[in-house]
């Protein structure tokens, strides 16, 4: 009898293994895994429950995974791919000939973490001379921008965001530039909460003091443009906008092409020219990169290329006007809801809401909505801004819309008569007392243990239902169930001591599988 537990986790067997059977190992792990189709998960994924594009995509990836983008000389068909995907963009945001930004370029990047990181790669070296090169964003900008700037030795500028607008304050922005600042960022929309930026206002005031600005459209760059077409008060944001000079867009969120495509422009090949990374000083070929990779696979690419000509510029306008209704109906059913509010009108394709005064604990309520089959993304609070969970809307949730009213009302009165989640006292303390230095991995396992996360290797990671960093961790053991005691603990924890405690966490769950030994 084969231990099916060291099948599926030992990658390499002594003898391989028959492809029906990897692929039913691939399939029992894949048991575990949130829905990725179906309308009930609100993160991470983006479906837009077209007939058979799940079947192009995959059928267009196998053509082209073993195409390299290392060399376009070498696959001219990658170079054709990329560029019409470049092309398709600048013109939804804006670019290209007739308009005022007829000299878009840009290129396609494995997805809106590395197109910031390019971003913020292009406008440091367009300023050499600048030794202590920063960069001015909100601090609702996408988390991506503080890894560019930990990654790049760049120094990051965080504007605070008003409370009552989640907006930043273009004179705010504005008073952040210093001669050593080389990028202003703006969001549209912002992820946490879905509000766009204003843009126009940011860019201007950027553009007066001679630095670049981009506009972090990656998650909605590709709906915005549709929803202003239906007649939604989207304000500009895009190319039209004198003083944006780069804009990314993620093509794997609302393009609906599999992971990871995303596509970063800027206003003319002379803003995009420092992205280039090229080195001749050595025996081998001449290396010239684009982008953050050397190596690429086709494949994504590929499949996005066939997503998009498949879905096509009507096929978008319909799933942004199937999308627009099911945030109107969600957000209604959230205000239906005594002890819940909306943290913003819905201007995107995001509902944002948190509890009012007296209302339920929404750690709880995430947990008692995962229950009845609604996966939700849970947000801690910050600087003034309350704990709130995130629905991010698809065309796929449409028709599951007027099931989540009575589900909503149901969990908010469960998770009311269930009361909030209260530390135990000495966790309460701990967390007051620990800082970063002194959370030692022994310290951690102990935590682990006490909040009934398992051992390494347990799979029972923080947010590994609906916590921060949501994901299904490797490992043997259940998931846990509920997480709101995970998710209470975070939230009691300044930003810096939540960073270490979610590294060491996950660096439990990330351990080799040495497999069977015969």
């Amino acid at each position: 009898m084969i231990d099916e537990s060291r099948v599926a986790g030992g990658a390499l067997s002594p003898d391989g293994v028959a492809a029906e059977d990897v692929l039913a190992s691939v399939r029992r792990l894949r048991t575990a895994d949130r829905p990725t189709h179906g309308g009930r998960l609100f993160a991470y994924v983006y479906d837009p429950a077209v007939p058979g594009l799940d079947e192009l995509a995959a059928a267009a990836h196998r053509e082209s995974a073993h195409v390299n983008g290392l060399d376009p000389t070498a696959f001219p068909s990658l170079l054709a791919m990329e560029n019409a995907l470049v092309g398709a963009a600048g013109r939804v945001l804006g670019g290209g000939p007739g308009t005022t930004a007829p000299d878009v370029v840009g290129s396609v990047t494995s997805g809106g973490t590395e197109s910031l990181i390019l971003a913020v790669k292009t406008a440091r070296d367009a300023h050499p001379e600048i030794t202590a090169p920063r960069i001015v964003v909100p601090s609702t900008a996408h988390a991506a921008f503080a890894k560019a700037a930990h990654y790049l030795r760049v120094a990051l500028d965080v504007v605070p965001v008003p409370v009552a607008t989640l907006r930043p304050d273009p004179a705010a922005m504005a008073a952040a530039i210093r001669p050593e600042t080389v990028l202003v960022a703006c969001s549209a929309p912002s992820y946490a909460h879905g509000v766009v930026d204003p843009v126009a206002e940011i860019a201007a005031v950027a553009a007066d003091a001679g630095v670049r600005c981009h506009v972090d459209a990656c998650f909605g760059g590709w709906t915005l443009p549709y929803l202003r077409r239906l007649g939604e008060p989207v304000p500009a944001f895009d190319f039209a906008v004198p003083g944006v000079t780069s804009i990314s867009v993620d093509l794997h969120k609302y393009a609906y092409a599999p992971k990871g495509v995303s596509v970063l422009l800027h206003r003319n090949a002379a803003l995009r020219a420092p992205q280039y990374f090229a080195y001749a000083d050595w025996p081998g070929y001449t290396m010239i990169n684009p982008v953050i990779a050397s190596t690429r696979s086709g494949g994504p690419i590929a499949a996005a290329y066939a997503t998009l000509r498949h879905i096509g510029d009507a096929g978008y306008l319909r799933l942004a006007t199937v999308t627009r209704d099911a945030v109107a109906s969600l957000a209604d059913a959230v205000r239906a809801v005594d002890g819940l509010r909306l943290m913003a009108e819905p201007e995107s394709t995001v509902v944002c809401f948190t509890a009012t005064e007296g209302g339920p604990d929404l750690f709880v309520l995430v947990d008692e909505l995962t229950e009845r089959g609604w996966h939700t993304q849970p947000q801690l609070s910050y600087a003034g801004l309350p704990a709130s969970v995130h629905l991010t809307v698809t065309a796929a949730v449409a028709p599951r819309v007027a099931e989540f009213g009575p589900d909503l009302a149901e969990a908010v009165a469960t998770a009311r008569a269930a009361g909030p989640v209260r530390l135990p006292a000495e966790l309460a303390a701990l967390v007051g007392a620990l800082t970063p230095e002194a959370l030692t991995p022994e310290l951690v396992v102990g935590l682990a243990a006490g909040l009934g996360l398992g051992g390494p290797g347990a799979g029972n990671g923080p947010g590994a239902g609906n916590g921060p960093g949501a994901g299904n961790g490797p490992g043997s053991g259940p998931l846990p169930e509920r997480m709101a005691l995970v998710n209470t603990l975070l939230d009691a924890a300044p930003p810096a001591l939540r960073e270490r405690l979610l590294v060491e966490f996950v660096g439990l769950l990330q351990r080799p599988d040495w497999g069977s030994a015969d």
